[in-house]
């Protein structure tokens, strides 16, 4: 019992030292040890990557799932140590819908075929969705936590106690300075300077101590960033599939609905009329089943198995043309395609039985297949 209140009372008289020394520094009434530019350079660089890695890991969050409430389920259900119970995406729940309102509105009208065939696509991209969040949560937000909650707690703790050191430091300075001033006025006997400069010895130890592993774990802050570079290359890739897999389930939905639209609105159009990206390509192992198609692979101008229309035979359709603008560059495959100049205009129509990624284009006497992707359709 006795030793445990001598202990407290230790403990209680180091707090109260502590205290004094930092409120006389804030007053300007006590010298106050500096530590070097190249360690002030470590603590700014430490503080900066751990303020942005909490900004950039809330808002990934926000980015992988919007709704507030559901970031806070997840979260209770992490601290809980729990599962995070599956949760049914947007697209997924609109695919839903979707399918319930053809089966009631009838499967095999054309407003209700249609509807299970965009019930099937949003259901694709819910899917895809779905493992993009899981991907990105795993390879991302899960070294972001890591930091944040294990390695920046312990550089915090590490600088709360270099912080007392140096305060014990200080302290030891000032009763050293104190005790000299007293012997000079003979106040004071000479083993009074003596224990001082002894507990200052000690103090300037454990503070040199304390300050070298602070450092230590201060210049892993490098380490920190190689890995997070890592997890950030793994995200880019992940998000790149992901938008993929939905170019290519849109691109898959709209062929479907292109013959489906020829079928109801003959001599209409079928096509986007707003700019389309380019197609993209990637090299990454990771990513070469969702690259994005160059283009359409059609070898002639109607349906497989029928032959290939001869273009000198061609005639607009009595529904007319339309003028559209070249997007990119495209490279003629064969002579039935019409070689493309970005920024040009030329005369586009479709003819029954086309494939919906393409149209016949027209520019002075030269005639050929043009894919519809490469083009804005004008009014």
């Amino acid at each position: 019992m006795d030793f445990n209140m001598k202990k407290l009372a230790s403990d209680a008289g180091i707090f109260f030292t502590r205290a004094v020394q930092f409120t006389e520094e804030k007053f300007g009434q006590a010298e106050k040890t500096e530590l070097d530019a190249n360690f002030e350079n470590l603590l700014a660089r430490a503080d900066s990557t751990k303020n942005w890695t909490e900004k950039i890991l809330r808002q990934t969050e926000v980015l992988l799932q919007p709704n507030p409430s559901a970031r806070v389920e997840e979260f209770l259900y992490e601290k809980l140590d729990r599962k995070v119970p599956s949760r049914v995406t947007n697209g997924e729940l609109l695919a839903q819908y979707m399918a319930e309102a053809a089966s009631e509105l009838g499967p095999t009208t054309p407003y209700g075929k249609t509807l299970v065939k965009v019930a099937e696509a949003e259901k694709r991209l819910g899917a895809a969705e779905r493992d993009f969040i899981h991907t990105a949560s795993i390879n991302f937000l899960t070294p972001l936590r890591n930091f944040l909650e294990g390695d920046w707690k312990t550089i915090s703790k590490e600088r709360r106690l270099l912080q007392n050191r140096r305060l014990d430091l200080d302290a030891c300075k000032a009763r050293l300075k104190k005790a000299k001033a007293a012997e000079a006025k003979a106040t004071l006997w000479n083993d009074e300077v003596d224990k001082a400069e002894q507990e200052l010895r000690v103090a300037q130890t454990e503070f040199d101590r304390q300050a070298e592993v602070t450092r230590l774990l201060l210049e892993g802050i490098s380490s920190t960033h190689v890995n997070h570079l890592r997890c950030l290359h793994e995200f880019v890739e992940s998000q790149t599939t992901y938008y993929a897999q939905c170019y290519r389930h849109m691109l898959d939905l709209q062929k479907q609905l292109g013959s489906s639209q020829g079928a109801i609105f003959p001599g209409t159009f079928v096509g986007t009329t707003e700019p389309t990206s380019p197609p993209l390509s990637s090299t990454s192992p990771t990513t070469t089943a969702a690259t994005m198609p160059v283009g359409p692979s059609v070898a002639g101008l109607g349906p497989p198995g029928e032959a290939a229309l001869c273009l000198e035979e061609v005639a607009p359709p009595a529904s007319g043309t339309r003028k559209a603008r070249v997007l990119y560059d495209y490279e003629a495959a064969d002579s039935s395609e019409l070689a493309l100049l970005a920024d040009e205009l030329i005369t586009v129509y479709s003819l029954p039985g086309m494939d919906p990624d393409w149209l016949i284009g027209e520019r002075g006497n030269k005639k050929g297949k043009v894919p519809v992707t490469y083009l804005e359709l004008l009014s």
